[in-house]
């Protein structure tokens, strides 16, 4: 997967105050996703657009559009991505 496929699957990330207690507590965050790719494509494309490593991701369908929870493994920090992307 290269860098802009993998920018097409990002929207944009999803904050809300229960998003930010979520990366808080969790070590998650939440992002607008592109509805035709899975899970796995979802992962590929957080790891090679912030250089981050994740544990698990889960998906919803919204009225606002696809939701991606992204849970961070423990080396990285939802709160230093959340900080990198400007949303704290």
């Amino acid at each position: 997967m290269r860098v802009n496929e993998a920018a097409q699957i990002i929207k944009q990330p999803y904050v809300t105050e229960k998003t930010f207690t979520m990366m808080e507590k969790e070590n998650k965050l939440v992002f607008l996703v592109n509805e035709k790719y899975n899970k796995r494509a979802i992962k590929q494309a957080l790891e090679i657009l912030y250089d981050i490593k994740v544990e698990s991701v889960n998906t919803v369908n919204t009225i606002y559009g696809k939701k991606a929870y992204v849970k961070l493994s423990e080396e990285n920090a939802a709160a230093n991505l959340a900080a990198k992307l400007g949303i704290v």
